[in-house]
């Protein structure tokens, strides 16, 4: 992805269809692993993401399941 905050945009991603697909999952893990920190703004989408799918806003969907 290779953007100013991409993990925020894949946070909003999954905030806008209120699934956390294996596809935004796995570009987030790459996203980390590509650049060994995160930002702030990256974390705070993070910590929201959290925050949805422990309120049960956001589903986490297995990758057998959509």
């Amino acid at each position: 992805m290779r953007t100013k905050y991409a993990i925020r945009r894949l946070v909003e991603k999954a905030l806008d269809i209120k699934k956390l697909t294996p596809e935004i999952e796995n570009e987030i893990n790459s996203e980390l692993t590509e650049n060994g920190y995160i930002s702030d703004v990256d974390y705070e989408a993070l910590e929201l993401l959290m925050a949805e799918m422990d309120a049960g806003r956001v589903k986490l969907v297995p990758s057998w399941g959509y």
